[in-house]
């Protein structure tokens, strides 16, 4: 009989109630007020609201797919509005545009099941290749305008535009996509003509167009409200009416149109090739990108407005050791209202033998709220080596002779040079050695020229750079087998009291017992279990590792479970009153599995679970204390419900807006995602016997076809962009897993990458955990959903081994059989000859991470 930690009472509880409110505190200084003209915002809470849009009532908390946490109670907008009583003047068009939205979502979920019936397939997999598409809004009449007081002082106009998204699709250029719909941009403008004021609030999870919306003289103010998790309402209409204030910023870039992106004529459908996708941006990604080339935005990174204005004042910039310091004094200018700062530390880089951008983020910091007034000095600091660029020809990170100029300010276009840092001499601050190779030739944009920089601006600093340090690797020559003399059988208790090594337990294994404990399993019940429910114990968790030895060796099992906008379970299951997982209560969007056939004294089981803001809400924020404290709470919830690996943070990063994933992702910047996905891990990892596993490594960056897209990058390019934000949440916080991803990289799958998993991760970035594979990475995933002829091979089980990739999620009897196969017989199974050395490490890796959780 299984464990069970799932909860037998249905009652609310008080942990519930304060995680709810934890999640709902963070989500008000994730939003970004991006218009307020004549001081619209905050509300007056007398006022009545005259409520349209789409996301009204059907507010979307978080994307679809593996990242859809399932809770006990959400509050939409228009709920979230009245539980601060607030008055709802145009109910009559609600309910109109409710019916006919659940008419559309009716005629969508008959169609899923007739193609599932058809293809014989669980209707989940079609789900994933053709998710819902928001069928825009009913027209809004004179009448109903009317109605709802447009001709009074006492109402304002809220118009909510919602956009939904999620993995095994990208979104598209089209409108009701990335663009408004024209039922969507008729009724707007029908709204704004005839209401005095205008809130529009965008509940999104990634960029829009709203070029025509932020122009239009008629709307008085928009908010990036983003998806916020369980009180997404609430915590809307707390910013709307000042309760709180809109402290985000930014984490991408909004350019002016779709096609200004570097990416965008080549991205998933826009090029008609599915099968390669060719990283000719380069480096220059995001503000890279429209600071160097000189493009105008709409909004640039970094930006947001409050409900106050702040004044930032650097009243010291100095090296300490190899750290550059500054402190910056930011005082609340407004006479008004309380808020929050945000400073952003810029550097431009001289332009040598390597081209750079225009300048990089290096850092930042959040002030406390402070009132009218009031000030605080932020004492900022990051490493000099930081300022180092990859130079491929030398397979070196170089800091190159020249002028470095110190920016600070709000964002990347308002931003004061304080500083110049002199660099006398070329520093090399670490030898690596090539790695991933390209499979093809590159036609990398750069700027028309090199850029022209001052020779000096602000306080000169020369630096000194024996204060800097320099580091070599050392990379892994070759897997040794392990062995021991010692004949008595050896458990993991054995290991934890000193009685044997983990080696000499890993050496007593048999091939067949290693290949079975680093190929995971999925479903218990293989006719019923749907993806991301596949645990016995944990029902709804994505899945676990075998259990085989737990008797003879006490090796526990893992159980793993998705995120990142909370941990995904199955909130209410039964079993019969032998424990065994009956069938029902999977959840899928708006899907249940009803419970048939429940025997007599079944017992119902429940495990709600809290709903956060998504990841790029989460980056919005800027703030990695309260995101830290975020991860502690959801640490807390894997510890009552038996979670050991959290499915997350996921931190790829923002190459194109319309990459279906991008809600779960944080920003097209590596250092913002790095250090947000460090904090959120390092709060996870508070716990007891909790972990994350960040993913997906690396460069998931398409939706489509994305278990066989081939990325096509350079060396450099992966290092500065692709690669840092997982280096600095490795280095920064050590989670316990990674979890590669499905696509190839530079012609081979990543989940068969030893320079990925070995000589990045772990030599040099010294990473300690356990490498995991994305959900059938080596199973044949087209012939399960059916919509893709892949160009390219799917990943090989033997190459997940002879990567170090340790443990293959979920597996199958082939991984296993074509692991032992190629081990016993030394034999090539799939363009890989793994030996016993490789098996053995890949077991050790995963026993380690065991110990470390029981510790």
């Amino acid at each position: 009989m299984n464990k069970i930690y799932a909860m037998t009472d249905d009652k609310i509880t008080e942990r519930e109630i304060k995680n709810a409110l934890t999640a709902k505190k963070i989500a008000c200084e994730c939003m970004v007020l991006l218009k307020n003209e004549n001081q619209t915002l905050p509300l007056n809470k007398k006022i009545k609201i005259a409520l349209f849009g789409n996301g009204a009532r059907n507010t979307i908390k978080g994307g679809t797919g593996s990242g859809d946490v399932n809770t006990r109670s959400f509050t939409n907008i228009e709920n979230g509005l009245k539980n601060a009583g607030f008055v709802i003047t145009s109910q009559a068009w609600l309910d109109k545009n409710e019916k006919f939205r659940n008419e559309k979502k009716t005629e969508y979920l008959n169609w899923i099941d007739s193609e599932a019936k058809a293809k014989n397939v669980n209707p989940v997999y079609i789900a994933f290749d053709h998710p819902f598409t928001d069928p825009g809004i009913v027209e809004i009449t004179d009448e109903e305008i009317k109605t709802a007081g447009c001709e009074s002082d006492d109402v304002t106009a809220v118009f909510v535009i919602s956009r939904n998204s999620g993995e095994g699709a990208d979104r598209r250029n089209a409108k009701g996509d990335y663009q408004l719909s024209d039922t969507e941009a008729d009724g707007l403008k029908k709204v704004a003509s005839s209401f005095k004021k205008v809130v529009v609030v965008l509940n999104v999870g990634g960029i829009i167009q709203i070029k025509d919306v932020y122009e239009n003289p008629d709307v008085s103010a928009v908010l990036l409200m983003s998806q916020l998790g369980n009180l997404g309402g609430d915590a809307l209409a707390e910013v709307l009416c000042g309760d709180s204030v809109p402290s985000g910023r930014l984490s991408d870039t909004w350019a002016l149109d779709y096609m200004d992106y570097p990416s965008s004529a080549t991205f998933s459908f826009n090029n008609g090739n599915l099968d390669d996708d060719y990283y000719n941006d380069g480096i220059y990604v995001g503000y890279r990108y429209f600071d160097s080339f000189d493009k105008a935005v709409l909004f640039p990174f970094g930006y947001g407005l409050g409900y106050t204005k702040f004044s930032q004042t650097v009243t010291s910039v100095a090296q300490k050791d190899n750290k550059l310091k500054i402190d910056v004094e930011v005082c609340n200018i407004g006479e008004k209202f309380s808020g929050k700062d945000v400073v952003q530390v810029y550097v431009s880089a001289p332009d040598g033998k390597l081209i750079k951008p225009y300048q990089e983020l290096k850092a930042f910091a959040k002030s406390n709220e402070l009132k009218p007034g009031e000030k605080e000095t932020l004492e900022i600091a990051f490493n000099l080596e930081s300022l180092a660029s990859y130079d491929e020809k030398s397979s070196s990170w170089i800091i190159e002779k020249g002028n470095y100029l110190v920016r600070v300010g709000e964002n990347s276009k308002e931003t004061s040079v304080t500083a110049t840092l002199v660099f006398d001499k070329e520093f090399v601050t670490e030898k690596c050695r090539k790695v991933l190779p390209l499979d093809c030739e590159l036609q990398e944009i750069k700027p028309a020229a090199t850029k022209t920089l001052p020779a000096t601006q602000g306080i000169v600093i020369n630096i000194d750079e024996s204060k800097l340090t320099c580091k070599c690797n050392e990379y892994q020559k070759n897997r040794p087998e392990m062995k021991t003399d010692k004949t008595q059988l050896l458990t993991l208790e054995d290991v934890k009291n000193k009685k044997c090594t983990l080696e000499e337990l890993v050496a007593q294994l048999s091939v067949e017992e290693m290949a079975t404990l680093c190929v995971g399993v999925f479903s218990h019940n293989k006719d019923k279990s749907v993806i991301g429910s596949a645990s016995a114990c944990v029902p709804g968790a994505a899945g676990e590792t075998p259990d085989l030895l737990k008797d003879s060796r006490k090796i526990k099992k893992l159980i793993l479970a998705d995120g990142p906008a909370g941990v995904r379970l199955t909130p209410h299951f039964k079993t019969d009153k032998d424990g065994n997982l009956l069938p029902g209560g999977d959840v899928f969007g708006d899907t249940i599995r009803k419970f048939e056939n429940v025997p007599e004294g079944a017992i119902d089981y429940y495990q709600y679970c809290t709903a956060i803001p998504i990841g790029w809400a989460l980056a919005q924020s800027w703030d990695c204390e309260m995101v830290e404290k975020i991860g502690q709470m959801i640490g807390g919830e894997m510890q009552l419900f038996g979670v050991d690996l959290w499915l997350a943070p996921a931190q790829n990063i923002h190459k194109n807006p319309l990459c279906g994933r991008n809600f779960e992702y944080y920003s097209e910047d590596p250092l913002l995602t790095g250090k947000i996905s460090a904090a959120i891990t390092r709060g996870v990892q508070k716990n007891k016997g909790c972990g994350t596993t960040i993913k997906h490594f690396a460069a998931n960056n398409q939706e489509e076809n994305r278990y066989f897209v081939n990325a096509h990058i350079s060396e450099r390019t992966l290092r500065e962009i692709y690669l840092k934000g997982f280096e600095i949440a490795v280095k920064e916080s050590q989670p316990l897993s990674v979890m590669t991803s499905y696509n190839l990289l530079n012609g081979i799958h990543t989940a068969n990458q030893y320079d990925l998993c070995q000589t990045l991760l772990r030599d040099e970035w010294d990473f300690g955990g356990v490498v995991m594979t994305d959900w059938f990475t080596s199973q044949h995933m087209p012939s399960m959903m059916g919509k893709y002829k892949p160009k390219y091979p799917i990943s090989a089980s033997t190459g997940c081994i002879a990567a170090g990739n340790d443990l293959q999620m979920p597996g199958c009897q082939q991984n296993i059989d074509d692991i032992v196969d190629s081990v016993k017989n030394n034999k090539e199974i799939d363009g890989y000859k793994i030996s016993l050395g490789d098996l053995q490490f890949c077991t050790y890796n995963l026993l380690k991470v065991i110990l470390k959780l029981e510790a």
